[in-house]
């Protein structure tokens, strides 16, 4: 059977090609005409752009939440044909399962993986930190289980994916009890407190690490972690990435078994529930491995710089 993007030929597949979530080259292209379609909705729940498609075909359509600056930093056709000629690197669309069957070590992987929404609770606190748990007023640590995150960062170019360096990844996500940190609430105001936040500089091989605990849940979400990755202006054009990491349904069961997840009750909203999950959130999965006190996770990802 023959590949083809838009009526030309890309090469052989065979039906390994088509097991998800191997990346099909023309879902690009068509998550770049779908974003630059997309009207700008406001979202009921945050007051946010939300995208008002869904599942359709082989994949859920990616989220650019209806940034059209991001549309023009998408391979066209033929640069992708030339991705295919011009590097041995192996390119998917998020998710372990993908590394494991085609190559034994993600350093010559290239994730391209969807935006989504920032949410509501993004606050640009600069705080350079790789051990994110504690309140840096009160020193005191968020309880929870410990959770390890290792970012690796490359850019995608010209048919090239190498490491960024330089890069600033920021993270934030709730405690094990839903409530986020320096934010006035109806439900909580934790104004001043700054726990559970912070941002590093991706190295020379464009890695930056992060020891964060598990994060709770909280109404109408899944559990999950936030991100934002932005270029250094020694790169040139400034480059921003937003988008949001998801957890295995039955690990958070697990984890949420014990204190101090458990004094939360039992969350309402699984990962195919979310309703921003529902807009590319299997290609934003992390797959944490168990440690001797927690969990260790890492997250490869390509940025389409231009």
């Amino acid at each position: 059977m023959i590949g083809t993007v838009k009526g030309e030929t890309t090469r052989a597949l065979d039906d390994s090609d088509y097991t998800y979530p191997i990346l099909d080259v023309k879902h690009i292209i068509d998550w770049s005409s779908i974003a630059s379609q997309r009207r700008r909705d406001r979202s009921p729940y945050y007051g946010y752009y939300y995208p008002p498609y869904g599942y359709s075909g082989f994949l859920p359509y990616g989220g650019y939440w209806g940034r059209d600056e991001q549309v023009e930093d998408l391979l066209s056709r033929r640069r992708l044909l030339s991705v295919l000629v011009a590097t041995s690197a192996t390119y998917l669309i998020g998710g372990s399962q993908g590394l494991a069957q085609t190559s034994p070590t993600a350093r010559s992987l290239c994730i391209v993986r969807p935006e989504q929404t920032e949410g509501p609770y993004f606050l640009d606190e600069r705080l350079h930190r790789s051990d994110i748990r504690s309140d840096p007023a009160s020193k005191q640590m968020t309880p929870g289980v410990p959770l390890t995150i290792a970012f690796q960062v490359k850019r995608l170019k010209a048919g090239h994916c190498q490491p960024l360096p330089d890069a600033q990844v920021d993270i934030w996500h709730c405690d094990a009890r839903g409530v986020y940190s320096d934010v006035q609430d109806p439900a909580f105001d934790t104004t001043g407190q700054k726990f559970l936040r912070g941002y590093q500089l991706t190295d020379a091989q464009g890695t930056a690490q992060f020891h964060t605990i598990y994060p709770g849940w909280y109404p109408i979400r899944t559990v999950h972690i936030h991100v934002k990755i932005r270029t250094a202006p020694a790169i040139g054009k400034r480059y921003e990435f937003t988008s949001q990491m998801y957890f295995p349904d039955d690990l958070t069961d697990h984890v949420h078994k014990a204190l101090p997840y458990s004094s939360n009750g039992r969350r309402r909203v699984r990962n195919h529930h979310d309703f921003i999950f529902r807009d590319g959130g299997d290609r934003l999965m992390l797959q944490p491995s168990e440690t001797n006190d927690g969990y260790t996770a890492t997250f490869p990802i390509a940025l389409l710089i231009s």
